[in-house]
């Protein structure tokens, strides 16, 4: 029997997928959570807090879209370092509500993952300069936000253990 090889399409195509679930995931991990919990629940002493993991899911969601239409509008651009933890403080992540940040990011992942899906091969090729790696292309941000998403809803599972 011939073994059919992955294309590049098919890994795009799950990372999409994974993109599209690893939001369904984390709605269905915080049914239940109260905004108190979601404040008070945090990774370690001085870790972050549940939704200021939520609210850094969301702001990075759009961080890695606007990456992504740089790539696709410029020749190889120099896509921009973010400061997470500045991110942090000045966007007062603790002061938000859970039920918003959600869907902000669900409407974020949305057109994020609409984006990407419409992309053509060629698209799929292009690439900017990553701040912390080399050449950086569309496959490898629809790659990063899953495993990005999976670091983060493990964090999150693990916060809530202490529920």
């Amino acid at each position: 029997m011939a073994r059919m090889r992955t294309s590049w399409g098919q890994v795009r195509e799950r990372h999409i997928g994974a993109m599209r679930k690893s939001c369904d995931i984390l709605e269905h991990i915080l049914h239940g959570v109260t905004d108190e919990q979601a404040r008070s629940l945090r990774d370690g002493p001085d870790g972050w807090s549940i939704i200021e993991i939520v609210c850094h899911l969301r702001d990075f969601d759009e961080i890695f879209y606007r990456r992504a239409r740089m790539m696709q509008t410029r020749e190889q651009p120099q896509l921009p370092a973010y400061d997470h933890e500045a991110m942090a403080v000045d966007g007062a992540y603790q002061q938000a509500d859970l039920a918003e940040a959600m869907a902000a990011l669900k409407a974020s992942r949305g057109r994020f993952v609409s984006f990407l899906a419409a992309l053509t091969p060629e698209q799929w090729e292009r690439d900017g300069a990553h701040p912390e790696r080399d050449s950086f292309t569309m496959t490898d941000a629809a790659m990063q936000v899953g495993l990005h998403d999976l670091d983060h809803l493990e964090q999150i599972t693990r916060v809530l253990r202490q529920k």
